[in-house]
């Protein structure tokens, strides 16, 4: 009899080794529930038999012993293994965070992602005030500063390009659990020197962003932290909205905090001299101060952005005075959702000395004097945009901007810029997420101070795919 208490109490032990092996088929709860059973069974036994026959022999009794102790073992055991599980649980989180493994690769401590688009469009436009040469930027995109005024109308052009491609590269290295350092390098080909239509259509890839990231600090070329790039309406053109939106990337020092955002980002000085032409002045001495707060939830976003600037100029710039002035602006924009889907995008933006900010720099931030001293130019602009899914596959978007500048003509004369707007309106069709094949018609025009306007008229087909 005292062999076959032992064998059973062996039973219970190898049962509780065979519950408690395979920690992948149960949590550490349960494994520590079934070990209080086991142990209980045990005691319950070893009293069933003690009452059957007497006390327990010393065999029994080392029996029951080694089959206790097997159970704290399993129990030790069972710990473990729930440290590791939450070891594991914990790196799982941490490559959630930072993205699928399979996207990107690693290079030591650093993992390396690739990203972009490969864009086509073929755009046939036509100006009523004056032929656009053949090589112009104005051929790719609308810049409203530049639409002819005042020449004959020209019929409509054609044009092909792929000039818009782009690609990111980004970089994401460990540097332990209380740091996080990134890069972000982004090139395309738009407004650089290259190939003709004739032969190559070949040209320069240019910087467009290149900055690092170091926990809450940016350090590098990225958007203005004035412009909120996700209020941008979705359009083919390159930027849609242009005359009414902020507009602008540049080298800057970005802290964030949530929602705020405090930076310093490149000074530069324009200004319109007593003919009518710009001058960039170089003399800037005291960066463009920007401060930004995002407000995001369920109905989308709200920004709110605040610039200060010192625009300056010296005497052996004109051999005039040295003087300086004062530049400041507010800029108000957001995304509202509308229903599932749709959605509403706007930006309003006034200040004065903010000429090189708006519309692709449509005016200068300062006026020139006659004893060479500058006064700021004021201007007001706002875009809005609506789009609206048709299916899950099919969405258009309908956007109108304007523009205006307050210039002091008799410094400035009549040839400048007084005013600018433009609307478009687009079908964009995505037979598979990273595809989209679009067409778009955009109308823009442009008015000087004297009252001479042009206008330009565009037809846009588009095919991109994003990866």
């Amino acid at each position: 009899m005292p062999n076959a208490k032992r064998y059973s109490i062996y039973s219970i032990l190898l049962s509780a080794t065979c519950l408690t092996a395979s920690p992948v088929l149960a949590q550490s709860s349960d494994v520590d529930s079934r070990l209080d059973r086991l142990e209980a069974l045990v005691g319950a036994l070893i009293e069933r038999m003690d009452a059957k026959e007497g006390a327990v022999s010393s065999d029994d009794s080392a029996a029951a012993t080694q089959a206790q102790e097997a159970i704290r073992e399993t129990r030790a055991l069972a710990d473990r293994t729930a440290a590791v599980e939450a070891k594991t649980t914990a790196v799982e989180e941490k490559v959630a965070a930072q993205g699928d493994l399979t996207n990107g690769f690693n290079v030591g401590k650093t993992r390396v992602t690739y990203g972009g688009y490969v864009k086509i469009d073929a755009i046939s436009q036509r100006t009523s005030g004056g032929q656009v040469p053949s090589a112009s930027i104005v051929r790719d995109f609308l810049i409203p500063g530049a639409i002819p005024v005042g020449g004959t109308a020209s019929g409509f052009d054609t044009d092909f390009s792929a000039r818009q491609t782009r690609f990111i590269l980004k970089t994401d290295t460990d540097v332990g659990d209380s740091h996080k350092l990134s890069s972000h390098i982004e090139l395309d080909f738009m407004v650089t020197d290259g190939g003709d239509e004739r032969v190559s259509n070949s040209y320069a890839p240019r910087v467009r962003q290149a900055f690092i990231t170091f926990d809450n600090w940016l350090f590098g070329q990225a958007w203005s932290t004035f412009q909120d790039v996700g209020a941008l309406p979705e359009a083919l053109d390159f930027i849609g909205p242009t005359p009414g939106t902020v507009f602008n990337r540049q080298p800057m020092v970005r802290y964030t905090n949530g929602g705020l955002q405090i930076a310093v980002e490149q000074p530069e000085t324009t200004v319109t001299d007593n003919s009518g032409a710009r001058i960039i002045i170089g003399d800037d001495a005291i960066p463009d101060i920007v401060a930004r707060y995002n407000h995001e939830g369920d109905f989308g976003h709200l920004t709110i952005a605040g610039m200060g600037r010192f625009l300056r100029v010296k005497p052996d710039d004109f051999g005039l005075i040295s003087d300086s002035a004062f530049g400041y602006g507010v800029s108000v924009s957001g995304e509202l959702k509308i229903g599932e889907k749709d959605d509403l995008r706007f930006m309003a933006t006034a200040g004065e000395g903010l000429g090189r900010y708006i519309g692709v720099n449509i005016v200068n931030d300062a006026a020139l004097r006659a004893d060479g001293s500058i006064t700021p130019i004021a201007t007001y602009s706002g875009f809005i945009a609506f789009r609206h899914f048709w299916t899950d596959k099919l969405r258009s978007t309908l956007s109108g901007s304007y523009f205006k500048a307050d210039n002091p003509v008799t410094l400035t004369t009549g040839l400048v810029t007084d005013q600018s707007w433009n609307v478009f309106g687009n079908l964009i069709y995505s037979p598979v997420p990273p595809l989209d094949i679009g067409i778009e018609y955009m109308f823009a025009e442009r008015e000087l101070e004297d009252g001479a306007s042009g206008n330009l008229q565009k037809v846009q087909v588009s095919a991109k795919y994003k990866f």
